[in-house]
């Protein structure tokens, strides 16, 4: 029998925490929650979930405060549930690491479609055919989901995971920001969520770059988006 996937749904308010649970559980999988940032990192250790729900808004420890925790001890998916209407505030979450959010008022519908998605680009072996990609120093594992840049072994993000993959596997192509948020969510994207790939790429530079200021590897086309193409050093 295949053990259900737990989720770590994180929010102070009781009655989106019921919603939540109640339409998760629904969908087959185990439920644990938490009402502050204190207790969603304790849950995190005791209970091993394979993806976290995380408000921004808790009360004493900020949401973005258990992002920046928790992708300290592990790349465990999380996605954002918040009611800030502010960019900066949502940016600031995916540069942190999370992998998706979605805003209050919400959909429960959405909310499933998007857990779901994120779950899928969590498990491995799901493409046993595929071979690694090799350009310049850097090697992706598509079966192991592992990357590694001079040997060295990098930690993603499911998201920055399938977002360098999927550039890596069209070397030269360039991609809009839609098509990529298309490619890494598996459904269709909305033109409103599509400047998110700009926090990721960021957080991919970073991982993988000599010189994220002097891109190697990803390259910014204005005005379209981004492509994989290796830059041989002058």
């Amino acid at each position: 029998m295949k053990m259900r996937k737990t989720i770590l749904v994180v929010d102070d308010e009781a009655k989106i925490v019921r919603l939540v649970r109640d339409y998760l559980e629904q969908a087959g999988f185990r439920v644990v929650t938490a009402n502050s940032g204190r207790q969603a990192l304790q849950a995190v250790r005791l209970e091993q979930p394979h993806l976290v729900i995380l408000d921004l808004g808790l009360p004493e420890m900020d949401g973005l405060d258990v992002a920046r925790q928790i992708r300290k001890e592990s790349n465990l998916p999380i996605i954002m549930l918040t009611a800030r209407v502010d960019e900066a505030d949502r940016v600031a979450g995916l540069e942190l690491g999370a992998d998706d959010y979605v805003t209050k008022p919400f959909s429960p519908r959405e909310l499933l479609a998007r857990v779901r998605a994120v779950l899928r680009r969590t498990e491995k072996g799901e493409e046993p055919a595929a071979e690694p990609i090799e350009a310049g120093d850097v090697r992706i594992d598509p079966v192991r989901r592992q990357v590694s840049v001079a040997g060295r072994t990098v930690e993603l993000t499911p998201t920055e995971f399938d977002l360098l993959a999927a550039m890596a596997r069209e070397p030269g192509r360039v991609f809009t920001r839609l098509q990529l948020l298309e490619k890494v969510q598996g459904y269709a994207a909305y033109e409103g969520f599509e400047r998110t790939i700009d926090a990721h790429i960021k957080n991919l530079r970073r991982k993988i770059e000599p010189d994220p200021r002097r891109p190697r590897y990803i390259h910014t086309v204005f005005g379209v988006g981004y492509r994989f193409e290796v830059k041989e050093d002058a």
